[in-house]
Parts: C-alpha cells; structure tokens; sequence
C-alpha cells in the first residue's frame, strides 16, 4: 500500500514570509518519510471546510513545480484541478512540463470544479453542473490525444483547437496518470472506468459506502470492457499524528490499523493531510514506524 500526502492549507504559524520555506521542507521532509506522493489543492480562495477564504492559497500548479525542485523522486499532483480553470490545451501543456522537469513524477488530478466563489471573485465563467461534465469529458479526451501526440484538429461542443500540439512529450509513458476526483456515480466513476488510471474518494464516507463506490466503479469497468485492477483506487482524509495520541490524535498504531482497513477495501494509495504538517513530529513517526509498515500491507484484488 501506497500513502499520500496533501497541503490543503498554507497558514503556518511562522507567517507568510517563510511560506516558501515552510512548503519546501515539508516537501523534503515528506519525500524522506517515504511517501509516494505530495499532493495540493487547485484552489485561488482557500475553501470553506479549511478556512476562511482569505487565508493565503498558493496556485496548484506553480506550487507543485516549486517543490519539484525541492525534491526528488516523490509523484505531484492536484488533489483536484477544476477543469474550468484553464483552457484544456494549456492545461495539459502544464501538467506535461511539470512531468518533463520532474522526470516524470506528475499526476494530473481533475475534476468538474465546485467553488464558485473563487471563480465569480476571479472573473472565470462557472457554467451549470452539467456543462462543466462535458467540459471534463471533452478535455480526457484531448489530453489522451495531446499525449499521444496526435496534433489533429479537435473538434468539440465546448472546445475547438486547431493544431494541440505537445512537445515536448511527457516521461511517463503513455502518459502521466490521469486521476479524476469526485464520487458521482453515473457520470464521475463512469469517466474514471472510461478515462483515468486513478480515482479519489472520500474516506469520510466510511467502509460502507466506498466498497459500495468502488462497486459501481467496478460495474462501469465492466460496461466499457475496462480491467478494473487497472484504475489506482485513492482515498482523501485528515489525520493528526502524535506519538501518545495526546489531545485525541492518531498513534502509530492506530494509523496502520486504519490503513490496513482501507487496504482490505482494495484502496491501494491512502492520501491524508494533517493539521500539524509543518511540525516534525509526524514525518518522524511516518518514516520510523508508520510507512516501513504500511508499505508492505497487500492491498486486496492485488
């Protein structure tokens, strides 16, 4: 099993001065635990579950280039960008040069976008829900076209390109891992099943109902003729490490239990932030007692 880390929040007790800092030795000091990936949120406001809006937010994308350079062989992704944030073509010529400069360690996290607050704040069009899925829909079925090199017109509803050419290409071949968030079940999990190596669920939704998710992402597989043993099933939560579970926090222990349950789910990358991820503590646990662990943990339908 593999673990992930996000950084949903960028309010830090040093202040913002040594935001760069801080962010970078979390970044160095999440690589050095042995987690698989880092991962941040593709937000312009911070969101209403984290903070208030005002709270500093850094830009996805700039971010995870920023700690591409701090590091060296953890993945990087959005956990997710919203597709009405960019045009598709510059987006997935981001994501490919984020990949081609990391030597090929880039996710491209997407989904369907929800806040609008930031986008009525920052002046970007939120079309109705049901736009922005065939937005997303459509903008799959470029970046598989751009990655496969194939610069031929794309014709859409919503989007028209001329010539999406895409040099350089990616690293990773055939292309970075595309992951879609959300857990909408007739046309989210059918998107994943159609287009994506990866999902992200909530693991807030307890083992009930993600085995019942990851059920009817499996019947989509099976609708399209798609292996589902080849989609990377993720989950999101929040955890707060502390070695004597003082103040209601997680102990070791208690994190590879909870690990080993959502490995028996057949969730084989858990992703987790933590309310005191810039302090040492937690990557000291992560790296001694938690990943040598969890990482040996067989994840079901593996």
């Amino acid at each position: 099993m593999r673990l992930g880390l996000q950084v949903p929040s960028f309010t830090w007790a040093n202040g913002q001065s040594q935001l760069g800092d801080t962010f970078g030795l979390i970044a160095q000091r999440a690589e050095r635990a042995g987690l698989y990936s880092l991962w941040v949120m593709d937000h312009f406001f911070q969101i209403r579950n984290v903070g208030p809006a005002e709270n500093e937010m850094l830009e996805g994308w700039s971010a995870l280039a920023f700690a591409a350079g701090r590091t060296n062989h953890i993945k990087l992704g959005t956990m997710v960008t919203g597709v009405t944030y960019r045009y598709p073509g510059l987006l997935i010529k981001t994501a490919t040069t984020l990949d081609v400069l990391s030597q090929g360690r880039a996710y491209f996290g997407i989904g369907a976008a929800w806040n609008e607050q930031e986008h009525n704040g920052l002046g970007v069009p939120f079309p109705p829900l049901a736009e922005r899925f065939e937005r997303l829909e459509e903008t799959l079925q470029l970046a598989h076209q751009m990655w496969a090199g194939d610069d031929k017109p794309f014709n859409g509803k919503h989007y028209q390109l001329e010539r999406p050419l895409n040099s350089p290409l990616s690293i990773q071949k055939p292309h970075p891992p595309i992951l879609i968030g959300g857990t909408g079940e007739k046309k989210t999990l059918r998107m994943v099943a159609q287009y994506a190596d990866g999902c992200n669920l909530f693991a807030r939704l307890g083992n009930d109902e993600l085995k019942r998710k990851l059920d009817i992402l499996r019947d989509h597989c099976q609708t399209l003729g798609r292996p589902y043993e080849q989609i990377e099933k993720t989950t999101l939560d929040t955890l707060r490490l502390t070695r004597d579970g003082r103040d209601g926090t997680m102990t070791p222990a208690a994190a590879i239990e909870y690990f080993t349950g959502l490995a028996e789910l057949g969730i084989d990358q858990a992703i987790f932030n933590m309310p005191n991820v810039s302090e040492a503590e937690p990557f000291e646990l992560l790296a001694t007692e938690i990943v040598p662990v969890v990482e040996k943990i067989k994840v079901a339908g593996r």
